[in-house]
């Protein structure tokens, strides 16, 4: 989180409020007449970052994103006068930040410590380093927010476009730099504006906690496809959607997000640990430079931002986290790139506001949560979306948020998972049961959903020329068929279930353990592309449709039963068919109905079909 260089002159310019009380992460401070609500403030001898969440008269409540400790009443309190921010320019992606925008690394190397030493302050973006900026407007060019001033090739993935800061008035370029290598501090464009010269850099920030407008705001249009075949198939998310994970505790949250945030086709990807264990952003780490993007050839972290603030990390600052992670996505949709931003979870983001309305004797809502829940959540989600960026190019990008619920014993009629699934288009219902039997990803089938299904499928049939539509509906019947069977089998058994009713059942085991169950640790099975998706279903749709004409002609159940179990084998491997060799999956369709076709010819010549007729 990024304020002024120079802040300290702020002792000499405005008088300090006096801290009167300290409750954890809040403080009030008494003399705080001329502060405002959201002013960033300098708290105790240590200059500790906070933000002012409630004014009366002129003592000031302070919410402090970092551990308070030793802070005692008498000390000293600034307010900076200026808006929470982030600092906006090339070097953000493969970095990984702390709930207030502080580069993790060289935190450590100033502290000289592994852990979040008090006060210490680390600009966001190195200032040393020199970027090659290549400029696309020119002397005497007219120039308003939004417009792409020049580039800079951040990553080989992400083309960086420096854009005219959205609060900056319209003028006419009086000089621009040429090409050549820049710091981000070093003024590139010079603008005559009606309120006077303009000086404009590489950097540029913008307050957490207000939406950067956009031009206009456009309905999504395209899948986001994430190689993850019970997602893309059954629940897909539009790119500019919204999506929620809820499920208990072991049920494979972070694990569906990381899954997400390695293959999902979208541009940039921003991972927001809100409160979960640090472990899971070591692994994070540890992964992320090892993967290769599946589209780009490159590694994932060339098109990843990290902003971990774990549950060892002081809980305000959770809060921050959050607005940090989509200020810094919409920055990036604002260059035309299609985002992804995964929040883990919302849940103890949630906490961080109940906490702080607690301690600010707020009146509660449901189980202890601010009354003003509800908004803050969908205030959130209304951020992701598809638009149209402001400035003379025409830019479109999009966000979608996917957010990680973490309710209290599974129970998702508690307030935060309800006030979630009112605003989210897509619902993936992590099941405890299903992970208990290491059945990943483990969403169920039949309590998830999907608003963008129906617009999803159709794209598909498009893009594909199949009858991608048809096939998963016939998915969904086998599979809800399958736990109407199941009632029956519970109470009496499955003998008593006819031949049909038995081919179902093998065909409902097929797709689950087969197809919607994926190991995200094979290097093959952890992506699979929409051909092969098909491909995949269409194998076992067909192994049905056949088994069902050979009962119309006289085989048993059985009989099926015992000669299909090579084919059975050989569909249930399909998923380690590497997708340059997509052409072995149609061969096994045609060994599938020639096998089949010699069954019913060696039983038609036994004169077993005819006797069945009969």
């Amino acid at each position: 989180m990024s304020f002024e260089p120079g802040y300290m002159r702020f002792e000499k310019e405005m008088q300090a409020g006096i801290i009167e009380k300290v409750s954890g992460p809040l403080v009030t401070a008494r003399g705080m007449a001329d502060a405002n609500i959201q002013d960033l403030c300098l708290v105790g001898q240590h200059k500790l970052i906070g933000e002012v969440i409630e004014m009366q008269s002129d003592l000031a409540s302070v919410q402090v994103y970092e551990e308070t400790s030793g802070l005692g009443p008498g000390e000293p309190l600034y307010s900076t006068g200026q808006a929470l921010s982030v600092e906006l320019g090339p070097g953000l992606i493969k970095q990984m930040f702390d709930g207030i925008q502080r580069p993790l690394d060289r935190f450590m190397e100033t502290a000289r410590s592994p852990f979040l030493t008090k006060g210490t302050q680390v600009p966001a973006l190195d200032r040393q380093q020199r970027w090659h900026f290549v400029p696309q407007l020119h002397t005497g060019d007219s120039a308003g927010p939004g417009d792409v001033l020049g580039t800079v090739q951040e990553t080989p993935v992400i083309l960086h476009k420096i854009m005219v800061p959205l609060n900056c008035p319209t003028g006419r370029i009086r000089r621009i730099a040429t090409p050549g290598e820049y710091t981000i501090e070093e003024t590139i464009a010079e603008l005559d504006t009606d309120l006077g010269r303009q000086e404009l850099s590489l950097l540029q920030k913008w307050p957490v906690r207000f939406p950067r407008p956009v031009a206009e705001k456009l309905k999504p249009g395209d899948p986001l496809i994430s190689g993850q075949r019970v997602i893309d198939t059954l629940f897909p998310v539009m790119k500019g959607g919204t999506a929620a994970v809820p499920g208990p505790f072991g049920a494979g949250k972070t694990v569906v997000q990381h899954q997400l945030a390695k293959w999902s086709d979208v541009d940039l990807v921003v991972y927001v640990g809100c409160g979960e264990r640090g472990n899971e952003m070591t692994d994070v780490m540890q992964e992320f430079p090892h993967l290769t993007d599946p589209r780009s050839g490159q590694s994932i972290m060339q098109r990843t931002i990290l902003i971990a603030n774990t549950s060892n990390m002081p809980v305000a600052a959770r809060e921050a986290s959050i607005y940090t992670g989509i200020t810094i996505a919409e920055y990036y949709r604002d260059m035309g790139y299609n985002v992804a931003i995964m929040a883990d979870s919302t849940s103890r983001w949630a906490e961080a506001l109940r906490e702080m309305s607690g301690r600010l004797q707020e009146m509660p809502g449901d189980e202890g949560y601010p009354a003003y829940l509800g908004s803050r959540i969908s205030g959130y989600y209304e951020r992701a979306g598809r638009v149209r960026a402001l400035g003379r190019e025409q830019r479109e990008g999009s966000i979608t948020a996917i957010s990680a619920v973490s309710p209290p014993g599974g129970d998702i009629a508690e307030p935060v998972t309800q006030n979630t699934l009112r605003v989210v288009k897509v619902f993936w219902g992590l099941d405890a049961n299903l992970s208990r039997q290491r059945h990943f990803p483990a969403i169920n089938w039949l309590t998830s959903y999907s608003l963008y299904a129906e617009q999803v499928r159709r794209i598909i049939d498009e893009r594909l020329g199949t009858d991608w539509s048809q096939t998963v509906q016939w998915m969904t019947g086998i599979l809800q068929e399958e736990a109407r069977l199941d009632e029956i089998v519970r109470l009496i058994g499955v003998d008593s279930v006819p031949d049909a009713g038995r081919v179902t059942l093998d065909s409902a085991k097929s797709l689950r353990e087969d197809y919607l169950q994926q190991n995200s640790f094979d290097e093959t099975d952890a992506y699979t592309s929409l051909a092969k998706q098909y491909a995949m279903l269409k194998l076992i749709q067909l192994y049905d449709s056949q088994s069902r004409r050979a009962l119309e002609t006289g085989l048993t159940y059985q009989d099926i039963d015992r000669l299909g179990v090579s084919l059975r084998e050989q569909i249930a491997r399909a998923k380690f068919v590497p997708e340059a060799q997509l052409p072995r999956l149609e061969q096994l369709q045609q060994v599938i109905q020639q096998s089949f076709a010699a069954w019913l010819h060696e039983e038609a010549g036994s004169g077993r079909t005819g006797e069945s007729e009969t």
